[in-house]
């Protein structure tokens, strides 16, 4: 059995960092030989006291340092730290595997033979959002039958065989714009490493009150679409390019004009889901706008 290191990044949040150790220790158990690295990616090392103090002396969870901002770096840090042998898998430090979540990845890349295996992320809020973003499904996420060949994925809930992702990193230039994890899966699928679905695995993802709410959901919308254009632009050929940016374009103008046309529907009939759905379409059709003209979101900017 090769290795396996779960991979919690974390930046400043000390408040749910003791929770999270505790129960990632926990999915180690499952996993003869597993351990958990934390990689804190603050510009100093204030998560060190609060890992090792959740950590209670268990050996198997390592802490490391990565003051290079930006989430590629980090990302780019706990592979390095893992090694080229490894059974890399990332979780977010705001999220809470399910109870075999672990074992469940891991058999799943074992019986497939795939270079990534990639599970499900379902929110969980704090308190009952707004229903008007809960008409606009702005927290919903696709899912797939398991064994389903995918070609894009997030870290979130990931599982990356080093041997076959092989000298493959995450682009330093998306750190502080997010989108490496993206430009990083599409190119694995486009070398011919096959992306795994397995349904069996979720997280979920802790939503607080402050993101549950209808500017931070609308702003959202925008960097999706934003980081989209980027990467459909940054993946083609330097001579193929021009087009990229023109498709981007027309992909965002459609988004634009239908996400218009459903939210005018819905002020007419009154509908809160026709209102909610067009304005996240539409706001996603503006970022890809500007994604196609060069203008960026630095959504993990300090």
């Amino acid at each position: 059995m090769r290795s396996v290191w779960v991979c919690m990044l974390t930046y400043r949040r000390p408040e749910g960092l003791a929770e999270a150790v505790g129960m990632l220790r926990a999915q180690l158990d499952l996993v003869p030989g597993a351990r958990l690295l934390v990689v804190d990616n603050d510009e100093q090392p204030s998560a060190a006291a609060a890992v090792a103090e959740a950590a209670g002396g268990d050996v198997r969870v390592v802490y490391v340092h990565e003051p290079t901002p930006g989430i590629a770096a980090a990302r780019n840090r706990a592979l390095a730290e893992a090694g080229p042998e490894a059974v890399v898998v990332f979780i977010d430090d705001d999220e809470q595997p399910s109870e075999k979540w672990l074992a469940t990845l891991v058999s799943c890349w074992e019986e497939t033979g795939a270079a990534a295996v990639v599970g499900p992320v379902v929110s969980r809020f704090d308190a009952e959002p707004d229903p008007w973003i809960t008409a606009g499904g702005f927290f919903v996420r696709l899912r797939h039958e398991t064994g389903t060949v995918v070609t894009t994925a997030a870290t979130n809930n990931l599982l990356l065989d080093m041997e076959q992702v092989g000298s493959l990193r995450f682009d330093l230039g998306f750190g502080l714009t997010g989108g490496s994890d993206t430009v990083f899966t599409r190119t694995l699928s486009a070398s011919g490493g096959r992306i795994v679905w397995c349904d069996e695995a979720p997280v979920e993802d802790l939503v607080p009150a402050d993101r549950a709410t209808r500017e931070w959901v609308r702003a959202r919308a925008s960097r999706l679409g934003n980081s989209d254009s980027r990467v459909q632009v940054y993946l083609a050929s330097p001579g193929r390019r021009p087009i990229a940016r023109l498709r981007a374009t027309a992909r965002g103008l459609v988004r634009l004009g239908g996400g218009g046309a459903r939210l005018v529907l819905g002020l007419t009939t009154r509908s809160l889901t026709h209102q909610a759905r067009g304005t996240r379409t539409l706001l996603r059709g503006l970022g890809m706008l500007r994604g196609a003209r060069g203008s960026y979101d630095t959504e993990y900017a300090r």
